[in-house]
């Protein structure tokens, strides 16, 4: 099914809070993202890097990490953010989550995921790792995991901004607008777009 967003000269993003402050918080630069998220990747790794056992298993662990983040980005996407439901509680938390994006997909204040949602699930995500496997590993996993999304959001937002010119990302570009204005239901991957090939929802194989 192919819903038309917004016009994408619209200057104003869609409302989603009354609360100015709160409205605000939905929403996030492409500089403030790549400031913040910058500062915050460095900080993991430095701090890693002064607890590891190794270099071979600093290296080891932020691989794992940043190879999770692939399945984990298909699965957010295709059962969080296109959440099937029927009440009116359930479609109304999609469409805060997600569905505004659809509605209204090229406004750079709603292309990246905002700070207010992002830095606590980090915050959540290092503490478990560190909890799980120590200072060293568990920080070079969760700095993996965090530079698998650092580049999951740069792309996602690169789909819907910049021409984006090479073969590879035209072809990440053109995997990911389908899925906005061709099928929903199908395309779900933005970085590891192989897994949908694996799932059978490239649009390709419906």
């Amino acid at each position: 099914m192919r819903r038309v967003g917004r016009n994408e000269t619209d200057n104003m993003p869609i409302r989603l809070f009354k609360n100015p402050v709160f409205e605000c918080m939905t929403l996030l630069s492409f500089p403030i993202f790549l400031v913040v998220w910058g500062l915050i990747l460095s900080v993991a790794l430095v701090y890693a890097f002064s607890h590891a056992f190794s270099v071979k298993s600093l290296v080891a662990c932020f691989l794992v990490g940043w190879i999770i983040w692939f399945p984990m980005e298909y699965l957010l996407h295709r059962f969080l953010f296109h959440l099937k439901g029927t009440s009116v509680f359930v479609k109304s938390m999609v469409f805060l989550i997600h569905g505004n994006h659809h509605e209204q997909p090229n406004h750079p204040l709603r292309n990246l995921m905002p700070l207010s949602v992002s830095l606590p699930l980090a915050a959540v995500i290092w503490s478990g790792c560190v909890w799980l496997m120590g200072k060293g590993n568990g920080s070079a996993a969760a700095a993996g995991f965090i530079c698998g999304y650092i580049g999951y959001d740069i792309i996602h937002y690169s789909c819907h901004q910049f021409p984006m010119k090479s073969k590879w990302l035209k072809k990440l570009k053109a995997h990911h607008i389908k899925h906005h204005y061709k099928d929903h239901d199908a395309n779900y991957a933005i970085t590891g777009i192989f897994i949908d090939d694996i799932f059978r929802t490239n649009m390709k194989q419906k």
